[in-house]
C-alpha cells in the first residue's frame, strides 16, 4: 500500500519542481520509469553499481521445493554450507556427444537454464554420450511436446527423458534462497544492502538478529570483491552524520575507496557519512555548474558536491563540523588534485555561513556584472536539520543589493513525512526565512528512504529582501 501511496505523491508533487509546469501523460510516464528502482516489486528494478537489490526467486509451482536448500538448515544462526546439500531428479535426454550443441540449440527453450548448474552432464557408463539436463519446470511430466520429439527425430536422438539424479550444494543457491529457508517461514529476508567499495552495509530488522552473524557470511559468499559486512545499530548522529555499526563478517577494515561519477574517494565508513544512493543527485547539482561559478558546501562531508564542482573549473569553498570528515575531505582533494581549488574549514554550519561565505558574498557580489555570467551556488546537504540553518540568511550582508540575476541559489535538503512533501518544505523554508518562495522556488524529490518518508531539495534564489539589510540614511 505504501508504495502505491509513495507514486500518488510521487504524481502530486511533480509540478512543484519548476515554477510553473503542466504535466503531460508521457512526461507523467517518464517520471515513473525514472524512480521505478526506487519502488521495489512494482515497476522493472533499475540495477546500479553501488546498491545492490536481491532478485525475487521464481517459485515452481509444479514443485515449489526443487530448488530449495535441504529442510534440516531451518533455524540454522552458524553457517554449516556442508548442511545445505541436496539431490533433485530432474529430466534429461541421453545424446552422443558429437551432437550435443545441435541439441541444445535446437531445445534452447526447454534445456535447464539456472546460472551456475552444468547444462551438460557426462554418462558414467558410456563415455561417448552426454546428458542434456532439461528445466523441469518447462517438461513436469517428463516427457516433450510433439514438436520437441520431431526436432530430435531429425537428428537421430531417441526422445525418451530420463530421470537424472543433479545434486544441489551451497554453491548453487541464490543468497534469498539461502536465508529464506534458514529464516524462520513467513519472515522477511533481508531484500538488499549498499555496497561501499568492499563493505557491504545492512539495516537488519529486530527478527533477523539472531541470524545477523550467517547472514553477513552469506553476503559476503555469495558477492565477490566484498570481504566485510556491517549492521547498523544505531541511528544517525545529526551533529557528525555517523552512526555505530558492527562487522558481522569478514575483516574488521572500514577504510575504503569508492568510485562516484568517474571520481575516486577514500574513507573511514565508521567515522564518516556516505551514501552510494546519492549519487545521481550529486550529479545532477554539479551539472548546474559553470566553469567560474562559486560553490558553498556548507556540510560538505568528505566532498561528493565540493570535488567534481572543483574539477569544472568551479571556485569551491567546503565545510563540515566532523573533524574525521575535514581530514578525509582534505585528503580526497589532493587525491583527485583540486586541493588547489579547494578552501576547506572545519566548522559548524552557522560560523561558516556567517564567516566565510558572508565574507566571499560581501566581496564578490558588489563587484558582478551580469555579463561575467558567475553564478553563486549554496548547497546544504543536512536533510534532518539544514531548513533551520536557512535563518542564517536573514540580513546576512549590509548594503544596496546586487542586481537579481546575481543572488545566490541555496539548494536545501531536507525530509518529510507529510502528505504533500514538497508544500511541507516550501512552508518550513519560508518559516526560517521570514518570507514567501511562492513562484521563485522548485522542489525535485531526491529518493523515498522509508514508508511515507520524502528527501527533497528546495532550490531558491535568496530574495534579495532577506539576504541584505540595508543601511540607515
Amino acid at each position: 500500500l505504501w508504495r502505491l501511496g509513495y507514486c500518488a505523491r510521487l504524481l502530486k508533487t511533480n509540478h512543484f519542481r519548476t515554477a510553473a509546469s503542466n504535466t503531460s501523460f508521457p512526461a507523467v510516464w517518464m517520471l515513473l520509469a525514472q524512480y521505478s528502482g526506487r519502488i521495489p516489486g512494482l515497476f522493472v528494478t533499475v540495477k546500479k553499481n553501488t546498491f545492490v537489490t536481491m532478485p525475487e526467486t521464481v517459485e515452481d509451482k509444479a514443485n515449489p521445493e526443487l530448488y530449495l536448500p535441504h529442510p534440516g538448515v531451518r533455524g540454522m544462526t552458524l553457517l554449516n554450507r556442508e548442511a545445505f546439500k541436496r539431490t533433485v531428479v530432474v529430466p534429461a535426454l541421453k545424446v552422443k556427444k558429437e551432437i550435443v550443441s545441435s541439441v541444445l540449440k535446437s531445445l534452447k527453450q526447454s534445456v535447464l537454464q539456472r546460472p551456475g548448474l552444468k547444462r551438460v552432464a557426462e554418462d558414467p557408463e558410456d563415455v561417448d554420450s552426454r546428458f542434456v539436463i532439461l528445466d523441469p519446470h518447462k517438461i513436469p511430466e517428463f516427457s516433450l511436446a510433439e514438436s520437441e520429439q520431431q526436432v530430435l527425430k531429425q537428428l537421430n536422438v531417441h526422445p525418451e527423458v530420463s530421470k537424472y539424479n543433479l545434486e544441489l550444494t551451497y554453491e548453487n543457491f541464490k543468497s534469498e534462497e539461502i536465508l529464506r529457508a534458514v529464516l524462520p517461514q513467513g519472515q522477511e529476508v533481508t531484500s538488499g544492502f549498499s555496497r561501499v567499495g568492499h563493505i557491504a552495509h545492512l539495516n537488519l530488522r529486530d527478527h533477523q538478529l539472531p541470524y545477523r552473524h550467517l547472514i553477513g557470511q552469506v553476503i559476503m559468499d555469495k558477492n565477490p570483491g566484498i570481504t566485510c559486512v556491517v549492521n547498523k545499530t544505531s541511528i544517525i548522529d545529526s551533529t557528525y552524520r555517523n552512526f555505530e555499526m558492527e562487522v558481522l563478517a569478514g575483516e574488521n577494515n572500514l577504510v575504503t575507496k569508492v568510485k562516484e561519477n568517474n571520481i575516486a574517494y577514500e574513507l573511514d565508513f565508521s567515522k564518516v557519512y556516505w551514501n552510494p544512493r546519492l549519487s545521481t543527485e550529486h550529479g545532477r547539482i554539479v551539472e548546474l555548474l559553470k566553469p567560474g561559478d562559486i560553490l558553498f558546501d556548507v556540510f560538505a562531508g568528505i566532498g561528493p558536491f565540493a570535488i567534481p564542482a572543483a574539477r569544472r573549473k568551479c571556485r569551491v569553498f567546503a565545510n563540515d563540523l566532523n573533524p574525521e570528515s575535514y581530514t578525509w575531505l582534505l585528503h580526497n582533494c589532493k587525491l583527485n588534485k583540486v586541493d588547489t581549488k579547494v578552501k576547506a574549514f572545519n566548522m559548524d554550519g552557522r560560523d561558516f555561513l556567517r564567516g566565510p561565505v558572508r565574507e566571499e558574498l560581501s566581496k564578490e557580489l558588489p563587484l558582478w556584472k551580469e555579463e561575467q555570467k558567475t553564478a553563486f551556488h549554496i548547497v546544504m546537504n543536512l536533510p534532518a536539520l539544514a531548513v533551520e540553518f536557512l535563518d542564517v540568511f536573514r540580513h546576512l550582508l549590509v548594503g544596496e543589493p546586487c542586481s537579481p540575476a546575481g543572488l545566490p541559489t541555496v539548494h536545501c535538503y531536507g525530509f518529510s513525512k507529510h502528505s504533500n512533501p514538497a508544500r511541507d518544505i516550501q512552508e518550513r523554508a519560508e518559516a526560517s526565512l521570514g518570507t514567501s518562495l511562492a513562484g521563485r522556488c522548485s522542489t525535485f524529490l531526491v529518493r523515498n528512504v522509508a514508508p511515507n518518508k520524502e528527501m527533497l531539495c528546495l532550490s531558491f534564489q535568496i530574495p534579495a529582501d532577506v539576504l541584505y539589510k540595508r543601511p540607515c540614511p
